[in-house]
C-alpha cells in the first residue's frame, strides 16, 4: 500500500540474507514523526531483530527533502489546550512510544544504517542519532530546535548532546543552530559523508556483499567500508561548528547560566550564522533554555536508559506548563512567530519552576522502566 507512512522491503544479498529496509514515507509533512509511523516502526524493529536472515537494517525516508523534520506535534498541541496542567493521556503514550523507539535504535544488535539526507530535526535527529551507521549527504540540514517551540532538545538530546566536543551540544540547544554534513560530523553525531547521487551505488553493494550474519561486529566493519568507499572523493563543507568552535566554548563556559546568556545575547560578530544564533536564543522560551541547561548538568554520569527516563517527566512536565503548547502556536498554528513565553525572562525563573518540569507525574511506564 502507498499510503502508508512508513514502507518495508528487503534488499537480497548475496549470501542468501536479507537487509531490511524501513522508509518513512509522508513527504508532504517533510516525513514529520507521528505516532502511527513508532507504531509500524518499533514491532517491525524487533521482528527483525530477531530474525536470524536479517543482517542489517537501513531507515531511510521519501522525497527529496527531508529525512525527518521533526515530531508531529498538532494531535498533540489539541491534548495541551484540552488538558491544560491535568493528566495527558496522550502525551504520556507519545513520548513514551517515541522514546521507546529511539532506545531500540540505539541498541540495536545489528548494523543500522540511518540515511539522513535533506532536513533532519528534532525527532529526526533521536531516529538518527542511535545508528550504529549514520550517512549525511550534502544537502542534510541539522537542527535541534526545541527552544522555539517552547520544549528542549529531547529524544536523547541530553545524552547524546553531551557527549559532542566541548561544549558545541549546549550551543546547539540554546541557539537551535542549523549545522551541515560536516558540523554534524565533527559533533559526532553522524559518522560519514556520501553524496545523494550514491546511495544507489551503496544500495547494490549491500546487495552483492556476503554478510557474516551472526558476527554482528563484523558486518558493522563491512558496512563502514561499503560507506567509506561510496565517500570517497566527496569535498565536505566548511564547517560553523569547527570554525567557531574556541568561540563557542568561550561563550558557553562556566555553570551560571545568566553568564552564559549575556555572552549569547551580546555576540558581537561579523559572521552571520553566530548572529542568528544570539538572536534565536535572544527570542527563545526562557523555560527551554533553563531545563536544557539544567539537564545538560544533571545528565554526564547517567545512562542512555536514565536519560530517557528523566526525558519522560521532562517532557510530561513541560505538557503541564504552558510554554510548550504557546510555541507550537507560534510557529506551527497561527504562525505568527510572536509566542508570548511565560515566565518572559531568564531571570524570572526559580529553582522551584525548573524542578517542577521535572518531578515525576505518575508511575513510570513498565516500558521505559524496563530499559538498560
Amino acid at each position: 500500500m502507498t499510503d502508508n507512512v512508513v514502507l518495508f522491503n528487503e534488499i537480497k544479498t548475496a549470501g542468501g540474507q536479507r537487509f531490511a529496509v524501513a522508509t518513512l514515507n509522508a513527504p508532504a509533512s517533510l516525513n514529520a514523526l507521528s505516532v502511527d509511523m513508532v507504531r509500524l516502526l518499533t514491532p517491525k524493529l524487533r521482528e527483525w531483530a530477531a530474525d536470524a536472515g536479517i543482517v542489517g537494517v537501513l531507515l531511510d525516508a521519501a522525497g527529496e527533502k527531508a529525512f525527518c523534520a521533526g515530531g508531529d506535534l498538532r494531535q498533540l498541541y489539541q491534548t495541551l489546550l484540552d488538558c491544560g496542567p491535568a493528566r495527558n493521556t496522550y502525551a504520556e503514550d507519545f513520548f513514551r512510544e517515541e522514546y521507546e523507539l529511539d532506545h531500540l535504535i540505539h541498541t540495536f544488535p545489528k548494523p543500522f544504517l540511518c540515511w539522513g539526507h535533506g532536513i533532519v530535526m528534532g525527532g529526526g535527529v533521536g531516529l538518527l542519532a542511535g545508528a550504529s551507521h549514520r550517512v549525511m549527504t550534502l544537502q542534510s540540514r541539522i537542527a535541534m530546535p526545541e527552544i522555539n517551540i517552547g520544549l528542549y532538545p529531547d529524544v536523547g538530546g541530553s545524552w547524546f548532546l553531551r557527549r559532542t566536543p566541548g561544549r558545541t551540544g549546549l550551543f546547539l540547544a540554546l541557539t537551535a543552530a542549523n549545522i551541515n554534513a560536516h558540523d554534524t560530523i565533527f559533533c559526532g553525531l553522524a559518522d560519514v559523508l556520501v553524496p545523494q547521487e550514491r546511495k544507489g551505488a551503496v544500495i547494490e553493494a549491500i546487495a552483492s556483499t556476503q554478510w557474516a550474519g551472526g558476527d554482528a561486529k563484523a558486518d558493522r566493519a563491512t558496512l563502514s567500508r561499503i560507506l567509506a568507499q561510496a565517500g570517497e572523493g566527496a569535498e565536505m563543507p566548511a564547517s560553523k561548528v569547527r570554525e567557531h568552535y574556541d568561540t563557542i566554548n568561550a561563550l558557553m563556559a562556566g555553570d551560571d547560566l545568566l553568564d552564559i546568556a549575556k555572552r549569547l545575547r551580546d555576540v558581537q560578530s561579523d559572521d552571520a550564522w553566530l548572529q542568528t544564533a544570539s538572536k534565536t536564543f535572544t527570542k527563545g522560551a526562557p523555560s527551554s533554555i533553563a531545563l536544557s541547561f539544567e539537564l545538560w548538568q544533571r545528565v554526564p554520569r547517567m545512562s542512555l536508559a536514565e536519560v530517557f527516563r528523566l526525558e519522560y517527566w521532562a517532557s510530561l512536565g513541560f505538557c503541564a506548563n504552558k510554554d510548550f503548547a504557546e510555541g507550537i502556536r507560534a510557529v506551527l498554528v497561527d504562525k505568527d512567530r510572536n509566542p508570548r513565553w511565560n515566565p518572559a525572562t531568564l531571570e524570572e525563573i526559580t529553582p522551584a519552576f525548573v524542578e517542577d518540569h521535572l518531578r515525576p507525574r505518575g508511575e513510570m511506564p513498565a516500558e521505559l522502566a524496563s530499559l538498560t
